[in-house]
């Protein structure tokens, strides 16, 4: 089986994708934190479909993984049993078995190492999946799969990818979000098409990207201010294709922009203009894929409300657009529409955007977060906002961050 591009390789008698050997590795000694680059893996491992050596780290497991969550809590979002906001991390339960989370305004959701999918808070429009919109304040397993591998969040609705290459959708069908053909509401994960190609998904607040293991790019959903990509405002109410280029590597969905990187290092956006957050030194909306100046070192994007942040091959942090709560982090309200690096550091790995709050984590696996802070999204123990990044507490195990479109943080740690 190939991973990641690179063949299987052997440790201990067992096989292990390579990519995933070194980072849980380095992980191990401390050299770097784990992200979503290995989360496939992490799921065929629980899957069975690779398996992880008997002495490695002296077991034979994936890592433990503890989820926390933080912020708005009106809807039980925060997976922790009640509806009570906090202003710091809480763990979600006592299990150390998650390896993939999304945070979206009002509901959560997460994978398992055995490849589960779990959801909680707000059941409006279905957006939990669980076959009903009552409110839950706790994680309660969708259906009995045990192949998840991604799952994606928007306020009202979501969807995953399994690890057989099918894709999921759940919640409102309005403006065929669902990618269905059609735009009534789906109360359980249902497949879109027939397809065993798909490899990621983000979820805007009315349209939907994916990205194929051929390395096509598909939008489908709401395509007023050219969100979708597809040169034009229609509406598709299933995927469709954006152009005909197979070197798309990664794709973000923000509330009304989408920003996509190639396999060449390009980073590319198109959608709502206004504010900067296409990064094309204006203000002009965009209906299909433009390049954001001429760099072929960007190594991860992430699409929020009207802003954009992105980390390059080097480490460095970069943010463009809205910036009216400092959630660009560069010690301002200014907004920017061009990319401009957030402070000096290189070690950086990953980004996410939310609503007017953003969090990343660094290679040494500290939580940094700036921006709004009403509620205490920031999970700083206050309700101060900040404009540029702080630390949240003095943990160095912090893997990934999503911050919602609303005012809720989710993280997992190692």
């Amino acid at each position: 089986m190939a991973l990641n591009g690179s063949g299987p390789i052997s440790l201990a008698g067992s096989t292990v994708g390579q990519s995933i050997a070194v980072e849980l590795e380095e992980s191990a000694t401390g050299t770097r934190s784990l992200n979503d680059t290995i989360v496939r893996e992490l799921a065929e491992v629980a899957s069975g479909a690779i398996t992880m050596p008997t002495n490695f780290w002296g077991k034979s497991s994936v890592p433990q993984i503890e989820l926390y969550g933080w912020g708005e809590n009106t809807s039980g979002q925060l997976g922790i049993g009640d509806i009570t906001n906090r202003s710091s991390p809480v763990q979600v339960g006592a299990l150390t078995d998650w390896t993939q989370v999304a945070a979206a305004s009002g509901w959560g959701g997460a994978i398992k190492n055995d490849g589960s999918l779990w959801t909680w808070g707000s059941g409006s429009n279905f957006a939990t999946g669980l076959g009903s919109t009552a409110t839950r304040s706790s994680p309660v397993q969708v259906g009995g799969s045990f192949n998840w591998y991604q799952v994606a969040a928007t306020s009202n609705g979501g969807g995953a990818v399994k690890t057989d290459g099918t894709l999921w959708m759940w919640g409102s069908g309005a403006s065929g979000r669902t990618g269905l053909g059609n735009t009534s509401p789906v109360s359980v994960p249902t497949q879109v098409g027939a397809l065993t190609n798909w490899s990621q998904l983000s979820l805007g607040n009315s349209h939907s990207m994916a990205v194929k293991t051929d390395g096509t790019l598909w939008g489908w959903g709401l395509g007023n201010y050219g969100r979708t990509g597809h040169s034009n405002t229609t509406t598709y109410s299933s995927p469709v294709q954006v152009g005909a280029l197979t070197n798309w590597s990664q794709v973000s969905a923000g509330s009304y922009h989408t920003a996509a990187i190639k396999t060449n290092g390009t980073l590319w956006t198109f959608g709502f203009g206004i504010g900067g957050p296409l990064g094309q030194n204006n203000t002009t909306s965009q209906s299909s894929p433009v390049q954001v100046g001429s760099l072929t070192d960007w190594a991860r994007v992430s699409a929020g409300a009207s802003f954009t942040l992105a980390v390059k091959t080097n480490g460095t942090i970069w943010a463009f657009g809205y910036n009216n709560s400092g959630q660009l982090g560069l010690n301002d309200l200014t907004g920017r529409s061009s990319p401009v690096q957030i402070g000096a550091l290189t070690n950086w790995t990953f980004e996410s955007a939310g609503d007017k709050h953003s969090g990343a984590v660094k290679t040494d696996g500290t939580l940094w977060m700036w921006g709004r802070n009403t509620i205490g999204e920031l999970g700083l123990s206050n309700t101060t906002s900040n404009s540029s990044p702080v630390q949240v507490g003095s943990l160095t195990t912090w893997n990934t961050v999503s911050c919602s479109r609303g005012q809720t943080t989710l993280a997992t740690s190692y």
